[in-house]
Order: structure tokens, then sequence, then C-alpha cells
């Protein structure tokens, strides 16, 4: 009798052994870790870029789109206009404002631009604080090929300072004589500070999980810049492109989202 219950207390031990590891990794395959590196993941969790409403105060204006009307001196017309990749509202009134939010000294600024360097146009970028007083200037190179190019606020100007409100513009003058108007995008950034958790968890967190955590609470430049810069070191990564199209959507620039970002751009 008990030679016989010898294999059985075994096989029983066993059993239960295998049924309490496979209880213990049920939760583990089941569903992927939230600090998964996945880009789809992450993507998959996170929601659309989130517009905070405009600052109080006078509305900021600008111009999201340039180019002139058909028939009207100054650039030629191209396909796709001039364009800031900065989100805008457009009132009833058909006032547009162009703004979007920053929470670093030294931010980065997107643009469409159609025209190359074969075109004898000159290109510049002025930053001005409030006050109209000018805190930065640059010349801007055009490209071999019509593309989005970058324009950083280098370590060596004024930073930005936190709650105030600064006015950009990117103007190409097409005229060397200067007798036709310009073509130029103008819009206001104004720098702000996130909650301290949400800064440490940026701090820590990969660059796609900060991407979805700048979107998330409304820090446009952070967000595409961070989106843009994988984009160009995963040039054929399937999600970022479909993440890229979707952020520019989600402001209504939907057009400009198929242009490559230009690589080595100022």
């Amino acid at each position: 009798m008990n030679s016989n219950s010898q294999p059985i207390k075994l096989f029983l031990v066993v059993a239960f052994s295998c049924t309490s590891l496979l209880a213990s990794l049920t939760p583990v395959l089941a569903k992927p870790t939230p600090n998964s590196s996945d880009a789809k993941t992450i993507l998959a969790q996170a929601k659309t870029f989130d517009q905070p409403p405009i600052p109080a105060g006078s509305p900021p204006g600008g111009r999201v789109r340039g180019g002139a009307k058909r028939g009207e001196p100054g650039c030629p017309t191209t396909k796709i206009d001039l364009t800031a990749l900065v989100p805008f509202t457009q009132e009833a009134n058909s006032v547009i404002n162009v703004w979007g939010q920053t929470t670093v000294e030294h931010p980065s600024w997107y643009f469409y631009v159609p025209y190359t360097k074969d075109s004898p146009y000159t290109v510049e970028f002025v930053l001005q604080d409030s006050d109209a007083n000018e805190v930065y200037k640059k010349a801007i190179a055009l490209s071999d090929k019509p593309g989005v190019i970058r324009v950083s606020l280098p370590s060596t100007a004024p930073g930005l300072a936190v709650d105030k409100q600064y006015r950009w513009f990117f103007t190409i003058n097409c005229d060397q004589e200067k007798n036709a108007p310009p073509t130029f995008v103008e819009g206001v950034i104004k720098r702000v500070n996130l909650s301290q958790p949400i800064v440490k968890e940026i701090e820590t967190a990969e660059p796609i999980k900060r991407y979805a955590i700048y979107a998330q609470n409304g820090i446009w430049y952070e967000a595409l810049t961070t989106l843009a810069e994988l984009r160009q070191k995963n040039p054929q990564d399937a999600a970022l492109k479909a993440e890229w199209r979707n952020l520019l959507g989600s402001i209504r620039l939907n057009d400009v989202a198929g242009e490559p970002i230009l690589s080595g751009t100022p």
C-alpha cells in the first residue's frame, strides 16, 4: 500500500508545481509591461496632441501658411506653400491664431520650405520678445530640395523666460529689389513649466514615451522635435511615420505630413 502511494504523491506534487508556475506566468503573458519599448504599443496608448487654450489677453494672431495668391507679385506659387509646423486655430471672424508651448530655453521650430538653393531667394528667421525687441536673428540657407527644415535657437542666444510670450517670423524674400512683398509665416511661442511628477517621468522615459508625455500635456515644440528626431534616426519605421502623419493631421497640416524631413538643417 505504501509503495504504491509514493508515485501518486510524486505525481501530485509535480502537477501542483506546474499549475502554480503557469498561474504566475499568466499575467506576464497576457499583456505587455507599461514600460514596453515597442513603439506601436506606446503610440497606440497615446492620445492625439492636446492643444491647450489660447492664453488670456490679446490673441496671438499669426500666419501658418505663406505664399501669395495667383497673379499677385511675390514668390512663385507652389503645390504646398511655405508652412509653419505649429498648431493654429481659426476663429469665426477668419482670424488665425498661431501659437504653441515649450518647456526649454532654447527650442526648435520646423518649417516646410518649398524652394531650393537654386533659387536666389533670401531667407530669415527672427525671434522677438513681447515688446518687439529682437532676441535672435538668423539667415537661413535653402536646401537642395523642398522639405521640412529645423531652425534651433542656439545656446549662445538669450533663452526664453518662463511664462513669457515671444513672436517668431520665418520670411522668404523672392524679390532681390524688394519691390514685392515677401512670403512669411509667424506665430507666438510661450515657455511653461510642467509639474514635478511629469518632469521626473520625462527624465527617465525613453524617447518615444517622452514624445507621448509631451503631446498629452500640450507641449508642442518638444513633442514635434522628439518625434522628428526619432523619425530621422529610424526612417523606415512604419509606426513613427504613421504617428508623424497623425500628429500633423491633428493640427490640420495633413498635406505636409508626407514631405521629407531634411537632415543637416540649420
